[in-house]
């Protein structure tokens, strides 16, 4: 018996016929029939190129219905997507190259050359480009070839896809997710936020990490329901959408914004069911204000790279402000003492685990990295704190590690502060989260620099542009004379971000 992701959402794809699968704003549209002939032709163009069962596939392109379609095909024919932030430097591009051996990438039309050129360096044999119109080379060599129309047996444990997650060494690590992932995760979804093939989701959201790809796209798929497709967040184009969509899922940031239009209203949002927000904390005052404008309480969960979505708010029940609700279908969560590993009686903060169908198989040629946060009980070690209260309510407090979390996406500081340090003006740098109205988080280096050297704000920021992916730039740089540091000799960021967490607060 084939495990193939595939093979479930070809049968609801089928079904489906002729009904809206994308429709994007400027009014392309694909029903599920034609989606399902184009992952065909697809799957036939990778395997013209190829590309084998098992193979990884890189991609970095912009957001199109034509990206989604590439990811269906990839699941077709066994091989394992592999989807990279649109904002990565050739520099970072050239690591996860090197580091998945991809027997293709496929990026933009415009990055054609620059593309090659890192392929080459790093060995990958072959570069396709995609458009956001339809276009690039890999649709023309789909055009010309035999369609696939067989689906690739897999087994549950095969994968299907490798997301990219940094660690505070700054080496990236390659969390590995099994068709039994996804397909566990996608189904306990359309449980729990009761999807159904008459939802029409307002996806807003990039498609290169677990939020946009996984958790709307999977979950459309699952239910068999349609997406208003949108290529990023935009004030506008989301309140139209409002008045005609069933389903938004979006970051702490979209709500913020959102707020600060007066044409929120219960009346635009009469249609909708359902708002969902996740990969950064939703404030208690933004959750307040929303459902106090719209009559909707957003509904908080939590998820990560590793393991989807993990816990969620209910969707009937109390939708508790701080909190992200109560394990999924399947899914255990247990707080542990961060020493001793020693359970933790409710009420109590301590070191977030959990363990499910949904938790990934360990991270890429990384085996002891997997050993040490992926136990042989299947429990695997988030690196959150949290609590849960008596009702079984989870509630993040924080990152053990440093983690900075800037309008939805992960920036960790290590990674940073590296680029940083390499200046030559630069003793050591430190590098925090500070509270931000619109982002959740800024990211924000603090800076010793070197006797008599000089260097300033902006020549810091624009030292990193090429190096580092915009969101990962700092917002902010101060510069001090020497960063706090405990008797091990250890800085204390929390003693920096408590010097300048105000830096945003309104006057």
């Amino acid at each position: 018996m084939s495990h193939n992701l595939f093979e479930l959402f070809a049968e609801r794809m089928a079904a489906r016929g002729d009904a809206d699968f994308i429709v994007t704003g400027d009014g392309r549209r694909y029903s599920y029939a034609q989606a399902l002939q184009a992952s065909a032709r697809l799957a036939g163009a990778l395997a013209s190129l190829g590309v084998e069962p098992g193979d990884r596939i890189a991609v970095q392109v912009d957001k199109s219905p034509e990206a989604i379609l590439l990811y269906l095909a990839c699941l077709r024919m066994g091989g394992a997507y592999l989807p990279l932030n649109t904002g990565y430097t050739s520099a970072e591009i050239a690591y996860f190259l090197g580091d998945a051996e991809p027997a293709l990438f496929v990026c933009r039309p415009a990055a054609a050359d620059e593309a090659q050129r890192v392929a080459t360096e790093t060995g990958c044999p072959r570069v396709m480009t995609l458009g956001t119109d339809g276009d690039g080379s890999l649709m023309e060599v789909a055009e010309q070839a035999e369609p696939r129309q067989t689906i690739e047996p897999r087994a549950e444990t095969d994968l299907a896809a490798i997301l990219y997650t940094s660690g505070t060494t700054g080496r990236s690590k390659g969390a590995m997710l099994t068709h039994a992932n996804l397909a566990s995760n996608a189904r306990a979804l359309v449980e729990a936020w009761r999807f159904d093939a008459n939802d029409r989701l307002i996806h807003a959201l990039p498609i290169f990490h677990t939020h946009g790809l996984f958790v709307a796209c999977n979950t459309v798929l699952m239910a068999g329901a349609a997406m208003l497709f949108l290529p990023k967040f935009d004030i506008d184009a989301i309140l139209e959408e409002i008045a005609r969509g069933t389903a938004l899922m979006g970051v702490p940031t979209y709500y913020t914004r959102l707020l600060d239009d007066e044409r929120l209203t219960p009346e635009l949002a009469k249609n909708m069911r359902l708002f969902t927000s996740g990969s950064a904390p939703l404030t208690a005052d933004t959750h307040t204000e929303f459902e106090r404008r719209t009559g909707h309480a957003i509904l908080e969960r939590y998820g990560m790279t590793e393991t989807g979505m993990n816990t969620s708010n209910p969707y009937d029940g109390d939708r508790i402000a701080g909190t992200v609700g109560l394990p999924l279908p399947g899914v255990e969560v247990q707080v542990i003492d961060r020493e001793t590993g020693a359970p933790l009686p409710t009420g109590e903060t301590g070191m977030l685990k959990v363990r499910g169908p949904n938790v990934f198989i360990g991270y890429w040629r990384m085996p002891e990295k997997t050993a040490e946060e992926l136990g042989e009980d299947g429990f695997f070690i988030t690196g959150d704190l949290a609590k849960i209260d008596d009702s079984g309510y989870v509630q993040i407090v924080g990152r053990d590690k440093d983690l900075v979390i800037s309008g939805g996406f992960n920036v960790y500081p290590k990674e940073v502060e590296q680029e940083i340090d390499a200046m030559d003006a630069v003793v050591e740098s430190a590098v925090i989260g500070v509270p931000h109205p619109d982002l959740g988080e800024c990211v924000t280096a603090v800076v010793v620099l070197r006797s008599g050297a000089t260097l300033d704000e902006k020549q810091v920021i624009a030292a990193l542009t090429g190096r580092l992916a915009r969101y990962k730039q700092p917002k902010r740089v101060f510069f001090v004379d020497e960063l706090p540091r405990n008797t091990m000799g250890k800085v204390q960021k929390n003693q920096l971000r408590e010097q300048f967490h105000a830096i945003y607060r309104p006057n």
